[in-house]
């Protein structure tokens, strides 16, 4: 129990569940003089600050600070608040999660135990509303709540590499992310967009710096899923977006795959047999495989359509700056 950790929640006009957020924070069974909390406005109008002040004051709240980030863009949030964490661990929530009360402790034990340099928690739905017939549990990536099971893994470079770390329940040595840098704010979320990978690239360059990480399943957060994306639209907007941020990070990090008109040659199979597949299921009456079957081709198209188009719309940035950002003790 020697580290230190700041617990980064980059945030944006969402008051009344970043309250649920921080109150879970707060009431984590871990010293609240080994942990802060850095808090991450990127330009809300609603009473954020506000809710950041009042849980400042009270007697049983860690050390809060509150960073101003005007840049939009959830990147530049959280970059912007990798400038004033003092942590020797970085924890990183959402605004929309809450973790269980032993979340810190699992994630000390964790690096404790395997000497990694990042990790990967466990995150449970939270559901607004019950989720419809047509959705897999294979689909939950798309709201963030991937399950990984129920063991403890190792990750690196060639290993486990589905377990890949996102927002709502990583953690990285401080160390570590300094020396690689913060996120990539071209891929990052604008408010109203769908646009994705910036942990997926932040992933990669983990493991392509030699980094080794730990799936601890013990490191639970609840992540809310409102009702709202609980629609076809929903999925396929977010696969063909991310298809083309997969596709974008593939500049920087190639795959060693034989091609066909610059399409991996396993994606074109995939897209034949996701077709295929969609149509039997349609005739046998599964609305799971066929809707699953449906957006994996979209995600294939997505993939394709930057690789052919997307150098023509804009030029992805290769640097990875850092945003700078006002930052004040919450008081």
């Amino acid at each position: 129990m020697d580290s230190f950790v700041s617990v980064i929640v980059a945030t944006r006009n969402r008051q009344a569940l970043l309250a649920r957020t921080l109150n879970a924070l707060a009431a984590q069974r871990w010293p609240r003089d080994r942990f802060e909390i850095v808090v991450a406005d990127n330009g809300s109008t609603d009473a954020t600050a506000s809710v950041v002040r009042s849980l400042a004051r009270r007697s049983d709240a860690p050390a809060v600070q509150y960073v101003h980030v005007a840049t939009p863009g959830k990147s530049h949030a959280v970059n912007a608040a990798l400038r004033h964490a003092r942590g020797d661990l970085l924890a990183f929530t959402d605004d929309d999660v809450v973790p269980d009360r032993q979340w810190l402790a699992a994630v000390d034990r964790a690096f404790a135990d395997t000497a990694v340099d990042f990790l990967v928690g466990r995150i449970v739905p939270d559901w607004e509303a019950p989720p419809p017939a047509w959705m897999s549990p294979a689909l939950f990536g798309v709201l963030a709540i991937p399950e990984g099971g129920g063991e403890r893994a190792s990750i690196r470079l060639g290993l486990n590499e589905h377990l890949m770390p996102i927002g709502a329940n990583m953690a990285v040595r401080a160390p570590v992310l300094r020396r690689l840098g913060g996120l990539r704010p071209d891929l990052g979320k604008l408010e109203g967009s769908l646009r994705t990978g910036e942990d997926h690239e932040l992933f990669l360059r983990l493991l392509h710096d030699g980094r080794a990480g730990v799936y601890e399943p013990g490191a639970v957060v609840h992540h809310f899923v409102p009702r709202e994306r609980l629609h076809p639209q929903y999925f396929r907007r977010w696969l063909f977006q991310n298809g083309r941020d997969v596709a974008k990070l593939e500049e920087v990090y190639p795959q060693s795959a034989a091609r066909l008109a610059g399409i991996p040659r396993y994606l074109w199979r995939d897209a034949a047999s996701a077709a295929v597949g969609a149509i039997h299921a349609a005739l046998t009456g599964d609305a799971r495989q066929r809707f699953a079957k449906i957006v994996r081709v979209i995600w294939i198209a997505g993939y394709a359509y930057e690789r052919w188009f997307g150098r023509r719309e804009s030029t992805a940035a290769a640097a990875v700056p850092t945003s700078a950002g006002r930052v004040a003790r919450a008081s």
